[in-house]
């Protein structure tokens, strides 16, 4: 039982300490919505046909997305002996690395940040603080890890399987039809 718990840490903390360093990496790789400041201090989107708003949720995706399929494959190439204590905490450290990277990405600010938007004179136009509009994409990082380990155990599963020679043939067998 100990061994079993030990694993699920395990994997929910490394999941955990890859989530805060893709939360860095989207900080540095996503582009910044243009605001503009208004005259009573407020700040309002300057140009409202930007794409840096989907650019950052898809950033987002390609980052955790690409990191729940590496974590998937490792984890099902490493952990054979505690396969569900390991399937489980890729579940809850999918969820953990990607609200960790939502955090993370959206405090710190890496790298330069460059706006660019068509401004009146005078008006001040400033980066805005990076946030996903798709709340949708949070579920990348666990549904992809957890369903590349799936596929991996199903096709090793079926190659181990009896289902493979129906009827008790075995290939190469000089009975077989």
């Amino acid at each position: 039982m100990a061994r079993e718990v030990r694993a699920f840490a395990v994997t929910v903390l490394t999941l955990a300490t890859l989530g805060a360093a893709a939360g860095l990496l989207w900080s540095g790789l996503s582009p910044r919505a243009p605001y503009q400041v208004t005259g009573q201090g407020q700040t309002v989107l300057a140009d409202p046909t930007t794409q840096a708003l989907i650019a950052a949720d898809g950033w987002f995706a390609v980052i955790t997305g690409g990191l729940g399929l590496v974590c998937g494959g490792v984890a099902w190439f490493i952990a054979r002996r505690w396969m569900l204590p390991v399937l489980l905490g890729l579940c809850a450290g999918g969820v953990l690395a990607s609200f960790l990277t939502l955090w993370i990405g959206s405090t710190f600010t890496i790298g330069a940040v460059t706006v660019e938007a068509a401004a009146a004179p005078g008006v001040t136009i400033v980066p805005g603080a990076l946030k996903l509009t798709a709340s949708g994409v949070l579920v990348c990082w666990p549904l992809l890890a957890v369903g590349f380990f799936a596929l991996l155990e199903g096709m090793h599963g079926y190659r181990e399987s009896p289902l493979r020679h129906p009827y008790g043939i075995e290939p190469g067998d000089p009975d077989r039809l």
